[in-house]
């Protein structure tokens, strides 16, 4: 068994059921990280450890210890690696990839392995998927679908703490504009392409 396996069947035991962070968020940011990391030529096994420990730590979105989900979650990654042989350097690198890459963090990674890690991270808030998870996530908040008087933010600020749409308006167009590489970029258009159609046809039914 290689280290990834090894890193997988440990976190596998450690993950929440939230179902917009869980084992199978996981394993879809380590599949979008795998096919990033062909293209840009970084250290693999880096990137995948990342993405395999990334939300290792993850408080509630209702928790004001969310935003601290990342930092946490990068302390305990440092653990981990030491007992599966990893290389100062190399915890260094990875620990710091989780650190940042958080959207609430408000960070640009310094390390292309960094850069890696969050763009697959952020590709997995797009798409189909995506919206699978803005609607997951308001289920456990209580979080009404749309505001009935201005659904779509055209005369006020989104408020994503009262609606799901308008998380939409409040981060998830934004991330195609805020990828790292040029592969994670390509990808982004396409799935924000799915969040323009589906909020067009909402409009539509509403």
């Amino acid at each position: 068994m290689n280290v990834l396996d090894s890193i997988k069947n440990e976190i596998i035991k450690i993950m929440d059921n939230d179902p917009a962070h869980d084992f199978d968020h996981v394993m879809r940011v380590y599949t979008n990280a795998k096919k990033i990391v062909k293209e840009e030529k970084a250290d693999e096994k880096l990137v995948l450890s990342a993405a395999l420990l990334h939300d290792i730590v993850s408080y509630p979105k209702s928790s004001k210890r969310s935003k601290f989900s990342s930092i946490d979650s990068a302390k305990k990654s440092k653990i981990i690696l030491k007992k599966y042989g990893f290389s100062e350097k190399e915890i260094t690198i990875v620990s710091d990839a989780i650190k940042d890459h958080s959207f609430s963090q408000n960070k640009v990674p310094e390390t292309l392995e960094g850069k890696i890690l969050q763009d697959a991270d952020r590709l997995d808030a797009l798409g189909a998927i995506g919206i699978a998870r803005v609607f997951a996530t308001s289920g456990s908040l209580n979080r009404s679908f749309y505001n009935i008087d201005d659904p779509f933010c055209t005369k006020r600020n989104p408020d994503d703490d009262l609606w799901a749409v308008d998380h939409f308006f409040n981060k998830l167009l934004k991330l195609e504009s805020l990828m790292n590489t040029r592969s994670g970029k390509i990808e982004a258009k396409k799935r924000t392409n799915v969040l323009q159609e589906f909020l067009k046809q909402l409009k539509d039914e509403i």
